[in-house]
């Protein structure tokens, strides 16, 4: 029986800029990182990915550092796009305005470097036990999680992540995707978790 292991992390709190351009982490994002890489430190990966956003890469390589001889690779599958053109008739109105926003190139590229990771990811491999740590955003790690449950299209909308939250499925050749953990953000104390979700919750 072939396994694949798939780790998927959300990026380290990103540093805001004024004009919303494409920042790094911000201190907290920068310790989040850190302690993620410490819980993950001596996980035999066979690969590291992430997208192109600065926010992504800083976390792969803080992560990186604690995997000596593990290859990073950069990708825009997983990178932050629209994960799915959803159509917003039915939807709450917040759903509905936020789905929106997005732009026609972003409709027309964003599900198709999702079908790209998905592809690539959500499958067992030919053979073997494999373990793969993917550094992505809120909208993939929602996305790989409601393909795992065949969910409606839909529900990708609402799933929310902590910043350095951990996502585990488990792919077989011989069972349905399994998950093993969603969004645990053990290695966090309380005063850096929260991050990238509403400012009233607690956890």
């Amino acid at each position: 029986m072939a396994t694949r292991l798939l780790y998927l992390v959300r990026h380290g709190e990103q540093d805001r800029a004024e004009d919303g351009g494409d920042t790094g982490l911000s201190a907290r994002g920068r310790r989040q990182a850190e302690l993620l890489a410490e819980r993950l430190r001596g996980t035999p990966f066979a690969a590291v990915h992430h997208g192109p956003a600065r926010r992504a890469v800083e976390t792969a390589e803080l992560v990186a550092a604690a995997l000596p001889g593990v290859p990073v690779h950069r990708s825009e599958s997983v990178g932050d796009h629209l994960p799915h053109d959803t159509d917003p008739a039915g939807l709450p109105e917040r759903y509905a305005a936020f789905l929106a926003g997005f732009t026609e190139r972003e409709r027309a590229d964003g599900p198709g470097r999702t079908a790209e990771a998905v592809a690539r990811l959500a499958t067992a491999p030919a053979e073997g036990d494999v373990r793969e740590l993917v550094v992505t955003h809120n909208f993939l790690v929602a996305w790989f999680v409601r393909h795992a449950l065949e969910a409606p299209e839909r529900r990708w909308l609402g799933l929310n992540h902590h910043n350095c939250g951990l996502t585990v499925i488990r792919y077989s050749s011989a069972a349905p995707p399994n998950l093993i953990t969603v969004n645990d953000v053990a290695h966090l104390p309380p005063e850096l978790r929260a991050t990238g979700l509403p400012p009233d919750y607690r956890i």
